[in-house]
């Protein structure tokens, strides 16, 4: 999809292809939608008056050619009266792009009459993230069910302004493509070793990434990384992805749990909704999309990206409850549960990512436990942490991006859940609090390096989505939360 900026011609405001405006809570026009209303007449204000759309944040009214405005497709999309800003703006343009998709018209115009440079680049924003979908499968799809959109157009008093601001918001639109994309491939087509090759094409963007086989994990004693995918036919892979834009700056560096699909293992999943366990390598496409980003709009920053890549199937050699491996810690952990292996693969990329690296903190992100979901939904994605700071600046990109973050609590009383009786720890401590017994599991493996764990596990995927700028499927969650934080906290 194209997104053009254009001025506004006050005179004549835009007539082709769908056109979108704004009208705020209580059913005022703002002065695009006034600027319209006086071409067609009135009519714009008289429907208003005259139905039950008055504007309310998430509704729009669409009215089609309109006299005065024959050839136009008019939507009335409505925005909150607590103020204009960026943040109105970017879902002004999702949610007029979500109105008039396949409406037929081939063009939308955003018209943003006394809008900023940066909200008409935010409009943009919004309207391409609407637009993502993954279809490269799909060989029958009747026309009228295709997006019509191909050209967005944003109407602003200084084009230029906007067009210059665009450029940061279209990098990191491309980015949260990226890693939608790696969530939406089917595991057939992103396993380990095509998922690693994947990655190791971001070197054309001065990213450097290297590819870490079993060979060579074996060697470094990754024994619990490396058991999770021994029931699979797809060789693990650790991939380590480097940005180094912050000259002798100490590296930040981030973690992803990428297990390609997950069956379970021996613990076997139930048949319903398996399907969906292709997204279980969530954590690790978003901190790919992090690095991503990062590239795109050179950051000025030291950078370290971890995926650790495993396929967890239940093949005659696959890893069994009851069995113990040692870990490249030293640390043995007995296995209670193959399907709490999400825990396995991050303890011995964390491990390895301070033991090589000696970062000033890590983040891993992981679709790690349903429990997670239980305890705060589908909207919000728990947070633990052994570090104040590190939180706090994690929480205030949260507030930032809209990517929402609570922060969960690591009591140490829990950590006899996940004693073992025969190993230094078990990898699951039951249902009870299970979503901080997974995190007290990882802890084990930081060395006390600043640390948080994000469990994206009801974020990383949406079915059906309620936001504007997330159509069903891969949201990208975390992209742009870490790329905020970075930006805001960490660049020099």
């Amino acid at each position: 999809m194209r997104i053009e900026f254009v001025s506004i011609d006050r005179a004549n405001p835009p007539s082709d292809g769908a056109v979108a405006t704004v009208v705020v809570e209580g059913g005022k026009l703002s002065t695009g939608a006034e600027l319209l209303d006086k071409v067609a007449g009135g009519a714009l204000g008289r429907a208003v008056a005259a139905g039950r759309f008055k504007g309310a944040k998430g509704t729009n009214l669409e009215l089609v050619a309109p006299a005065g405005l024959e050839g136009a497709r008019i939507a009335m999309v409505g925005v909150s009266d607590k103020g204009w800003d960026g943040d109105a703006a970017e879902d002004f343009g999702a949610s007029a792009y979500a109105a008039v998709k396949t409406s037929g018209a081939a063009t939308l115009t955003l018209l943003l009459a006394d809008a900023s440079g940066e909200e008409g680049a935010r409009a943009a924003f919004g309207a391409t993230l609407a637009s993502y979908r993954f279809d490269k499968y799909r060989t029958t799809e009747k026309p009228e069910k295709k997006p019509s959109v191909e050209t967005v157009r944003v109407a602003v008093d200084d084009p230029a302004a906007a067009e210059a601001a665009w450029a940061t918001w279209k990098s990191l639109a491309e980015a949260i493509f990226f890693s939608r994309d790696l969530v939406s491939e089917p595991p057939n087509v992103l396993y380990p070793e095509s998922y690693a090759q994947r990655i190791k094409a971001l070197e054309s963007m001065g990213l450097e990434v290297e590819i870490l086989g079993e060979a060579e994990m074996a060697k470094l004693g990754m024994g619990s990384l490396l058991g999770v995918g021994q029931g699979s036919r797809r060789d693990s892979q650790l991939v380590v992805i480097q940005w180094k834009g912050g000259g002798d700056a100490q590296p930040i560096a981030f973690v992803g749990k990428g297990v390609t699909f997950d069956t379970g293992g021996i613990s076997i999943k139930p048949a319903d909704g398996m399907e969906d366990m292709k997204w279980d390598m969530g954590g690790s496409a978003a901190v790919a999309g992090l690095m991503h980003a990062l590239a795109g709009r050179k950051a000025k920053a030291n950078v370290v990206g971890i995926l650790g890549l495993v396929e967890n199937m239940p093949d005659g050699n696959a890893q069994r409850p009851g069995d113990v491996v040692t870990s490249m810690s030293g640390q043995t952990i007995e296995i209670i549960n193959t399907d709490a292996e999400g825990r396995l693969v991050l303890a011995d990329a964390l491990w390895y990512c301070q033991d090589r690296f000696k970062p000033k903190f890590m983040v891993d992100l992981a679709t790690l436990t349903g429990a997670i979901i239980i305890s705060l939904g589908n909207d919000v994605s728990g947070l633990f942490s052994n570090n104040d700071e590190l939180s706090e600046n994690l929480l205030a990109a949260s507030k930032a991006t809209g990517e929402q973050l609570w922060r969960m609590p690591l009591p140490p009383a829990y950590e006899k859940q996940i004693d073992s009786m025969i190993a230094d720890v078990k990898n699951t401590g039951g249902r009870a609090g299970g979503s901080i017994t997974a995190g007290l599991f990882l802890q084990r493996f930081v060395n006390n390096t600043p640390w948080a764990h994000l469990d994206i596990a009801g974020t990383a995927w949406k079915k059906p989505s309620t936001v504007p700028t997330i159509p069903d499927g891969a949201t990208g969650f975390g992209v742009r939360l870490l790329d905020r934080m970075v930006a805001d906290s960490y660049e020099s």
